[in-house]
């Protein structure tokens, strides 16, 4: 099985609309992680870039690799410069499915990429034992397929105009797990779990800030299936853009209050 990130038209300039909010997640986990001098450092599905470098600014010293199946995602990643005092990154495409590191990992990082994994509870044991002892396996994913921009994309795809068309795609409500179910499942596989949730509010200004906002994640499976038929893609905008305008108005001010949950897991694995 393969990331379903690959079947997604991923567009780095569209992804870094809302950089500072998406890093915001990236940094906190990062801040819960207490590991002091790692070795070797990963950053599963690291997308452009973004969260390996935070990584290599925490640790200089350590070998950081960052993995994407996204080979645009990759490119922009690789077209950093590298920050001085940081930790030189190396990145690779690679499925995240299948890729295993060639030796133990001391800090294995991932940042809102697993909900794109089907399963991924599957595979969490088996990243386990990958991570050498006092190392700790981190990530963060989202929570929020039951807020109001999940329900109405689910609504639009599944609506007569669009529901032959899109039927193909997922509904994701399964994407991830609760956060006791993952703090159950890593310690049974001999890990002392941290979990925590939060839910961000933020504060998008411009033009239909949150359907920007899901051009770069929810919407890409479905703009993938309309591809280059643009009045196809204009429509789609367009109506599933006026439910979200009604979702989530504007204030005065004309800023849009945009509440999102997510899921953290700090799994340590005892010296």
């Amino acid at each position: 099985m393969v990331d379903r990130r690959e079947d997604t038209m991923w567009d780095p300039q569209t992804y870094l609309a809302y950089a500072d909010e998406r890093t915001r997640p990236a940094r906190d986990l990062l801040a819960a992680i207490d590991v002091e001098k790692p070795a070797r450092v990963v950053d599963l599905g690291c997308g452009t870039g973004t969260s390996t470098r935070l990584l290599a600014r925490r640790w200089p010293d350590a070998d950081v690799l960052g993995t994407d199946s996204s080979p645009e995602m990759i490119a922009a990643a690789q077209a950093e410069p590298a920050e001085p005092g940081a930790a030189a990154c190396r990145y690779e495409v690679a499925d995240a499915y299948s890729w295993a590191p060639g030796e133990p990992v001391d800090v294995w990082f991932s940042n809102a990429m697993l909900q794109w994994l089907p399963g991924h509870l599957d595979r969490l044991p088996g990243w386990l034992r990958t991570v050498a002892p006092g190392g700790v396996l981190a990530f963060q994913v989202p929570g929020n397929f039951e807020s109001p921009s999940h329900v109405l994309l689910r609504e639009v795809t599944r609506s007569p105009a669009w529901r032959d068309r899109l039927a193909g795609i997922p509904e994701r409500r399964e994407a991830v797990e609760s956060p006791a179910r993952y703090a159950d499942v890593l310690a049974a596989a001999g890990a002392r779990p941290d979990v925590w949730e939060t839910t961000y509010l933020h504060r998008l200004d411009g033009p239909d800030p949150v359907l920007r906002w899901t051009t770069g994640t929810a919407l890409r499976p479905v703009l993938a299936v309309l591809g280059e038929d643009s009045e196809a893609r204009a429509a789609f905008l367009a109506e599933y853009g006026a439910a979200l305008r009604a979702a989530y108005p504007p204030n005065d001010a004309g800023t849009v209050t945009f509440p999102f949950r997510r899921i953290f897991v700090v799994a340590r694995i005892p010296a």
